[in-house]
């Protein structure tokens, strides 16, 4: 079965290698705008192997461990999927790393390991779990702390465990956050890019919504500008009239027609690294109070801007743009109509990842971090607007990837 991005690849050479008709013009050519994109090096992630040996030797911790995903990518380069086979990294405090993962699927595995190691593989009658505790004995480890990364699935620390019950598997939260909780300028390049090809794509495809598409018609047609630009589609979300008061959508089919709310949230994957960006507008003439929703939510956003200093805890930018929907009528709080999520979230290998702009989160804003900016306004049996940005912190202020919204006319 092809995975969905091969088959959105497929679709794309097929029916945009050549071109994009927009209403009422010619067509335009669509060419990839990541052509220049450079991926991490091998040496910055050696680097962030040291980083985080040399956490584990601070803390005491004999080695940590990691299941494909995308901790997986930041600290090997390995780009795997989840099965009920086992695959785990075994990164010591010294040493070279050691991968574990089934015999056939060894080649596969090697292709994107990117720092070296040994890669041991396990046939299908013997158990992984065996294998992972010879590894770490073979390193030398035959007893203590073990950190095992935030999304390990339960049955592989229950197979560890039962395979040997002289390590303490922890927590590894503290080691991996402390690595990538800051952006390096090679990755702050990449999610450039990444959001770079979303706005073009949201610029692109807002010029052709016509009046009867469908939300799967838009988000189609989105995937394949993507494509075309030089982006992974990751998520391509169309929320059209009531449903877009739904922050993650609604089963009941829309199409757009006059005075339609149009909310699209839409990302794509550079390398690994994400965008998130999303626009809302009215298709025909827009009502005075979605005008005034429009321009309350694009207020919140600027002030999350605002309100982003260095120290400061991340959860305050919530709070302040929170604040201010109370003054305007909408809460309290998280309560709808209002505001009932988050301000925003980090981003980076994930599109959701910490810290987040939550209150309570309270994280001190350090440069290189990097979030969303998306406090939306959800008025249920009406509509929804939400505005998002991603931008990332520097000494001197935020500084967001793309500019903000000019207008309920010119979203884009």
């Amino acid at each position: 079965m092809l995975s969905r991005r091969a088959f959105l690849q497929s679709a794309a050479a097929a029916s945009l290698a050549a071109s994009t008709t927009y209403a009422g013009t010619s067509p335009q050519p669509l060419k990839s705008m990541t052509g220049g994109a450079k991926p991490i090096s091998v040496e910055e992630r050696r680097e962030r192997i040291a980083r985080v040996q040399t956490l584990m030797a601070q803390r005491n911790i004999a080695a940590l461990l990691v299941e494909p995903g995308s901790s997986l990518d930041y600290f090997t380069g390995i780009r795997w999927h989840r099965s009920e086979r086992t695959t785990l990294a075994i990164i010591p405090a010294s040493g070279k790393v050691l991968v574990v993962t089934p015999a056939f699927e060894e080649p596969s595995v090697r292709e994107t390991l990117q720092i070296g190691g040994e890669v041991r593989p396990w046939d299908e009658h013997e158990s992984p779990f065996a294998k992972v505790v010879q590894g770490l004995k073979d390193r030398g480890i035959d007893s203590g702390q073990l950190a095992a990364e935030s999304t390990m699935r339960f049955f592989i620390v229950s197979g560890i465990r039962q395979a040997s019950d002289v390590y303490d598997i922890i927590p590894a939260d503290p080691l991996v956050r402390a690595c990538r909780l800051i952006k390096s300028p090679a990755e702050l390049a990449l999610l450039q890019l990444a959001n770079d090809v979303t706005i073009e794509a949201l610029r692109r495809v807002h010029a052709q919504v016509a009046r009867g598409m469908s939300a799967a018609d838009i988000s189609s047609l989105m995937d394949r500008t993507t494509l075309a630009l030089g982006g992974a589609p990751e998520f391509s979300m169309v929320l059209l009239n009531e449903a877009s008061a739904f922050p993650h959508g609604s089963v009941t089919p829309q199409k757009v027609r006059e005075g339609s709310v149009i909310l699209m949230d839409c990302g794509c994957a550079l390398h690994g690294y994400q965008s998130d960006i999303s626009r809302t507008w009215v298709f025909g003439a827009a009502s005075p109070r979605q005008r005034k929703v429009w321009n309350t939510v694009k207020r919140g956003q600027e002030i999350a801007l605002e309100t982003a200093k260095i120290d400061a805890p991340v959860g305050s930018i919530d709070d302040a743009v929170r604040k201010y929907y109370e003054t305007e009528g909408w809460g309290p709080g998280y309560r709808l109509p209002g505001l009932s999520h988050r301000t925003g979230h980090g981003i980076g290998l994930d599109v959701h990842e910490p810290p987040y702009l939550v209150h309570g989160d309270a994280t001190p804003l350090q440069a290189g971090m990097c979030f969303s900016d998306e406090p939306g306004i959800y008025v249920p049996g009406e509509f929804g607007i939400r505005l998002e940005d991603c931008w990332y912190m520097t000494v001197s202020g935020p500084k967001p990837f793309t500019p903000l919204a000019k207008s309920l006319e010119n979203p884009i």
